[in-house]
């Protein structure tokens, strides 16, 4: 099975969907966002908890990152690594335009459905939630086109799948891409 990358905004529902694609196939999991908390407790960050990118810890490292893209790099280095291995989902941001041989699938989510799972996620006021989710998405697509040139949310012509997932529940979205997965082995 050729490994798979699911991308998308913050709070779009990437790891909850690659946790179920990877329990359903037997894949191990990855979250891009893992490795780089990982990395930040090696440097010194308290790391701690699914909503730490939305805390002060979070974003100080994504200010971090912004001073040196070695982090990123060497992340997205280890993400690739972890790809060639095969059995595996990862979610990533970058990983879509990085890496050729994988099942590639953007979750689209409005701003306004992103700031409403991050309030029900996260247990915050609207206010918060918005705050959030307009910085993270400003300070990631900053991020990744300086670092290599990717339009985050605009560019999806390397992506083979996208699926709104505005219209439809974690568990519609999940049978569709189980579907597009068997059928997408099924031709190999």
């Amino acid at each position: 099975m050729l490994p798979i990358i699911i991308s998308g905004m913050p709070a779009c529902g990437k790891s909850t969907l690659a946790m179920k694609i990877a329990s359903r196939f037997g894949l191990r999991f990855y979250a891009g966002g893992d490795a780089l908390k990982e990395l930040a407790k090696e440097l010194g960050y308290k790391e701690g908890g699914l909503d730490w990118w939305d805390k002060e810890e979070g974003i100080k490292f994504l200010s971090k990152r912004k001073e040196s893209y070695e982090i990123d790099r060497k992340i997205d280095e280890k993400l690739m690594n972890l790809l060639k291995e095969g059995n595996i989902v990862i979610t990533s941001y970058t990983l879509p335009w990085l890496y050729k041989d994988a099942i590639k699938i953007w979750l689209k989510a409005s701003k306004e459905k992103r700031i409403e799972r991050v309030m029900m996620r996260d247990k915050v006021s609207l206010e918060e939630a918005k705050r959030i989710i307009l910085l993270r998405d400003e300070e990631n697509k900053e991020l990744f086109k300086k670092l290599y040139g990717i339009n985050l949310g605009e560019d999806l012509s390397v992506f083979d799948f996208v699926i709104n997932t505005d219209l439809l529940d974690a568990e519609k979205v999940s049978k569709i891409v189980m579907t597009i997965i068997e059928q997408f082995n099924e031709r190999k």
